[in-house]
């Protein structure tokens, strides 16, 4: 199957597939499975400049996984309650993340459902991206009956010793003690169990789930993708695995060998990101640099983003997923504008969930199926509106990117600026924030390009405001800049 054409630098939108069709149902007075969806609604999705569309939570959800969040419903109920407070218990539905099986949940539709879906967004020049899970399972997955051996076993002793982290089944082959699936630097996850990734047959049977997904769609985020590299694996397992032989080749290996015509999309931590690249991902969460932003350590993203634009193009740059708190509530009204024009207009995958672009300010909980209409901030819509606009345009997907030195006027503030530049044969556009609490200047210099001949008119994006700057000027000291704090200019720079 040949890879679906997505442009360099893609728009990846992040949407909650179930709430989404629940909020469409209600919306249109019926209800709405994934070939319902009108096609205004991909119409305004393809508007905004998205390349991708991400499905997120397509796949059967696990019964058990619904009881165990039934169980803690009451120490949730106040976050319940504030993003759905007529909610009950039929509004719980299991996490995503703990897969029964690879096949469409009901209420989203049938195989047949999201091939027609891909086909409306193929008419848009739209990506379809579906998840992918494969450190785990869910515990009633058939697997756990049929196949127990392909999971990470404890022993009784195990399990009475620590009943957080196993699982007993009841299995075709006996009772069996399952390791539940786990992060190593937080508790177990109550509600999956364990695949063992040095297992061949457990290897060759995941490989032919990810085949199958793979011929529904163009790409897939692969959840925790760096719990199965090898070295990780056996560093957290090793003690229940004993001698089990280390495979000879990395499972991301075998899966881009597998799949090549598939763009893969790591949610990944602790450094991974490179040697994931190295396996085959197109592109990693870039969490290093959103934590950098949340945090203000503009010295740490200086460093990131003075590394070559071909490790960069690599990187999803992102302020919000399901998995964050909402870009609204962590970055507030003073900050907002000079993030989300930095994570806008970087090199690599920007990636937005749906809400972000209209200011909404409460995360939805994956385990619920709806939520209460929102209340939207104009500010916030109005200002994503102009970055998504701009940011459709060819210099920022097939121009060339560089980052632009900014040397001191009369104070020290310029390290708060970061300056940059797209280019191509059509277009140039120079954008400049400044991520501190207080007004930050400069200069910024211009490698090549800036003629002393002549003038330029320098047309910002954002605050429709224009500014003519003399060439010899800017080859001579550099263009100075002064900004408010938190404050952004994306540039359309036209010689005159």
């Amino acid at each position: 199957m040949p890879k679906f054409p997505l442009r360099p630098h893609p728009h990846l939108y992040e949407i909650d597939t179930y709430v989404w069709l629940e909020q469409l149902s209600a919306k249109f007075g019926r209800v709405i499975h994934l070939s319902d969806v009108p096609d205004s609604e991909w119409d305004a999705i393809a508007l905004m400049g998205f390349d991708i569309v991400w499905l997120m939570g397509v796949w059967q959800r696990s019964a058990i996984s619904r009881e165990k969040d039934l169980e803690a419903a009451s120490q949730r109920a106040a976050a319940y309650s504030e993003i759905l407070p007529d909610w009950t218990t039929a509004d719980i539905i299991g996490s995503p993340y703990s897969v029964v099986q690879y096949e469409p949940d009901p209420r989203i539709g049938a195989w047949s459902d999201i091939d027609f879906a891909r086909n409306k967004m193929h008419q848009r020049k739209i990506s379809l991206f579906l998840d992918f899970v494969g450190n785990h399972t869910a515990l009633d997955h058939p697997w756990v009956r049929e196949h127990p051996e392909y999971y990470v076993l404890g022993t009784e002793q195990n399990f009475e010793h620590d009943h957080s982290s196993f699982y007993k089944a009841e299995t075709n082959k006996g009772t069996v003690y399952l390791a539940l699936g786990k992060d190593p630097y937080f508790p177990a996850w109550d509600d999956v169990a364990q695949l063992n990734h040095f297992s061949p047959e457990m290897r060759a049977a995941q490989l032919a789930e990810l085949k199958k997904i793979a011929d529904h769609c163009d790409g897939v985020r692969c959840d925790m993708a760096m719990l199965q590299l090898n070295e990780i694996f056996e560093r957290i397992w090793r003690p229940l695995i004993g001698d089990t032989k280390v495979p000879e080749k990395q499972f991301w290996t075998e899966a881009t060998s597998l799949v090549p015509y598939l763009t893969l999309l790591a949610e990944a931590y602790w450094g991974t990101e490179g040697r994931l690249v190295e396996l085959g991902f197109n592109f990693v969460y870039d969490k290093g640099l959103y934590d950098s932003v949340r945090d203000g350590n503009n010295g740490d993203i200086h460093w990131r983003l003075s590394q070559p634009e071909a490790e960069q193009s690599h990187f999803a740059r992102l302020l919000e997923n399901h998995d964050e708190p909402r870009f609204a509530e962590v970055f507030g009204e003073d900050r907002f504008r000079a993030v989300a024009t930095l994570m806008g207009t970087l090199p690599g995958m920007r990636f937005y969930q749906q809400g972000e672009e209209l200011g909404i300010k409460l995360r939805t909980p994956v385990e619920l199926r709806r939520v209460a209409e929102q209340p939207i901030d104009p500010a916030r819509k109005e200002f994503f509106a102009k970055i998504l606009d701009v940011t459709k345009e060819d210099v920022f997907h097939t121009g060339a990117w560089s980052l632009l030195p900014v040397t001191p006027d009369n104070d020290a503030t310029a390290g708060n600026l970061f300056a940059y530049q797209w280019r191509s044969a059509k277009a140039w556009m120079f954008i400049v924030a400044n991520l501190s609490a207080a007004p930050a200047q400069g200069f910024v210099h211009f490698d090549a390009g800036i003629s002393p001949a002549r003038t330029y008119n320098l047309s910002d994006r954002l605050d429709d405001v224009k500014y003519v700057r003399n060439g010899a000027d800017i080859a001579r000291e550099g263009l100075f800049v002064r900004r408010d704090a938190y404050r952004a200019h994306v540039f359309d720079v036209t010689p005159i």
